[in-house]
């Protein structure tokens, strides 16, 4: 195994404000419209990047979680933009309502998703993809399955997170398409000892990411990926109904090609906010030295972390109004 070697700057409990970031610029889309309309809206700007059998993934949540995305808006999503696009999930590590098969269709039932097909991916077993430049794995264990799409969308709930600091594109992809007992003990554990936990702080933000640049590699830009940021706890929805209570605000869904991009930009949104607003994210962050995905998925090269944030809002705004002058202008 490696030896953790931290590059000055890139400490994971350490914010690097915009201006001292370096390199090229992506594309960021944001809406502060959070309904299906708008996840409808935002999802148009990115849609170019998928095709064929389209893999949505999700965190589908653990029973009756409070703060998961709204099934009707992913409900119409599905219905008005895809064919035959199909959720897909994976077991979850810990012991809980979806650590078996079983128990995570019940689990999916009662939280209501059931207006699509479910592929609980690691059902039937696993399949390895490389990690191509990593410093801890040279190929990360996932759900089976996995191989058999051709694009995926990354739907994700932006919040918080007991272990990675906050759960963005990084996480949803780097932890949900990995395995339940292979891929995930691979980035929680160090082999050979019983602590199912006892990865933290940069290594644990190295693992996960090098995870989710398996699965961008093999999709190699056929992938998109939405945030969504509401009901924003410091907990993961892995927690359910025991998830902390919300104290951030909600702002809007975000969405890119750049899983860095955007990550990033959900990040900067929050650290904009007043501290009386963000001070419980920020302390969850930085405690956990969650801000350590951002800069190893820059060394990575798996984006950029510089960004033009394109108001989708007021873009769409002006088109309407260019539209109305259109109409006037033969009576003008």
């Amino acid at each position: 195994m490696s030896e953790k070697k931290i590059i000055p700057g890139t400490g994971g409990d350490c914010y690097v404000p915009y201006e001292e970031r370096e390199g090229a610029e992506s594309i960021v889309f944001f809406t502060r419209d959070l309904s299906a309309e708008g996840l409808l809206r935002i999802y148009e700007r990115v849609q170019m990047a998928l095709g064929g059998k389209v893999a949505v993934k999700l965190h589908t949540g653990e029973k009756n979680g409070p703060n998961i995305i709204p099934r009707e808006w992913v409900k119409e999503l599905l219905e008005k933009k895809f064919t035959d696009a199909v959720i897909i999930e994976t077991n979850s590590y810990y012991e809980g309502d979806r650590d078996t098969t079983e128990k995570h269709r019940e689990t999916l039932k009662v939280n209501g998703w059931t207006f699509a097909p479910v592929d609980i991916m690691d059902e039937g077993g696993t399949v390895s993809l490389p990690v191509k430049g990593g410093k801890w794995f040279t190929e990360m264990s996932m759900g089976k399955t996995l191989t058999e799409y051709d694009s995926l969308l990354a739907l994700t709930h932006f919040k918080g997170h007991s272990k990675g600091g906050f759960g963005g594109s990084n996480k949803n992809i780097g932890i949900g398409c990995a395995d339940g007992r292979v891929g995930k003990a691979m980035i929680h554990t160090t082999p050979g000892q019983n602590d199912q936990w006892d990865i933290s702080n940069e290594e644990f933000m190295e693992r996960m990411t090098e995870s989710t640049k398996a699965v961008a590699d093999y999709f190699k830009g056929k992938i998109a990926y939405i945030n969504v940021m509401r009901n924003m706890s410091v907990s993961c929805d892995c927690e359910g109904i025991y998830a902390e209570p919300v104290v951030t605000p909600n702002v809007g869904i975000c969405a890119s090609l750049d899983i860095l991009a955007l990550d990033q930009a959900c990040v900067d949104i929050i650290y904009a906010m007043k501290e009386e607003e963000n001070h419980a994210l920020v302390e969850r962050m930085e405690t956990r030295h969650g801000l350590r995905q951002l800069s190893y998925m820059k060394e990575l090269g798996m984006g950029n972390d510089r960004y033009t944030l394109v108001d989708i809002d007021h873009e769409d705004r002006v088109m309407e109004l260019a539209d109305a002058v259109k109409d006037l202008a033969p009576f003008a």
